[in-house]
């Protein structure tokens, strides 16, 4: 997305919220918001006219809720990135969220820190997890592993371990290939591979399935 303009389309049914996020978006030139919706259903409605490649939602909304919006726009054929925000530091939100392929998770009392970098992290393909819901995550693997259950056992060659790893850390198919002096068509291919292996579709899946399985520090 380097010299990119990313266009954001905003739902959230307070007004004033908006015109705050607004704000906050379009003092970043490579940021602007094309269009709002006041609820999920709106929102999802006006994908149809503007192109967006990225969907802020806000999790409580009437009509359709940000999580059910989010499931919506996943069905479209090529679906934007999605975020989610939220006045909730609430696990359960975080994790349903992840359930429907959101990329990342804000809260509202620190959009003015998180969201900009949340917003460009998604584009990357990447997850923005915000500090407690890490621990969350942590918490879950821990009590998985005091109540004796399976984690993970891993269904990947080596090669794919080591580039899950890396993908879950956040580096692109370049930076990967480098690392592994191999190409990045053949990155692009174990990448696909793994997907297929683990049934997941994006780097947020990975990611936790990266931290359940060890290959990478949470």
């Amino acid at each position: 997305m380097s010299g990119e303009v990313i266009r954001i389309l905003l739902a959230d049914d307070h007004a004033l919220v908006r015109r705050g996020v607004r704000l906050i978006l379009e003092q970043e030139p490579d940021l602007l918001v094309v269009a709002e919706a006041s609820d999920g259903a709106e929102a999802v409605t006006a994908l149809r006219d503007v192109d967006a490649d990225l969907v802020i939602l806000d999790v409580a909304m009437p009509r359709m809720t940000g999580l059910q919006a989010a499931r919506e726009i996943a069905r479209r054929r090529q679906p934007p990135r999605t975020l989610m925000l939220s006045m909730h530091d609430n696990e359960q939100y975080f994790f349903e969220a992840l359930k429907v392929g959101v990329s990342g998770y804000v809260l509202k009392s620190v959009a003015d820190e998180d969201l900009v970098e949340a917003c460009r992290t998604a584009m990357r393909g990447n997850a923005f997890v915000y500090p407690g819901a890490m621990s969350a995550l942590v918490r879950d693997y821990l009590d998985r592993l005091r109540r004796g259950e399976d984690l993970p056992r891993t269904v990947l060659t080596e090669r794919e371990d080591e580039v899950l790893k890396l993908i879950a850390e956040g580096h692109s198919s370049r930076e990967i290939a480098r690392a592994l002096t191999i190409s990045v068509k053949t990155v692009e291919r174990h990448r696909a591979n793994i997907l297929a292996k683990l049934g997941m579709r994006d780097r947020t899946q990975v990611t936790r399935y990266a931290i359940r399985a060890g290959l990478i520090e949470p």
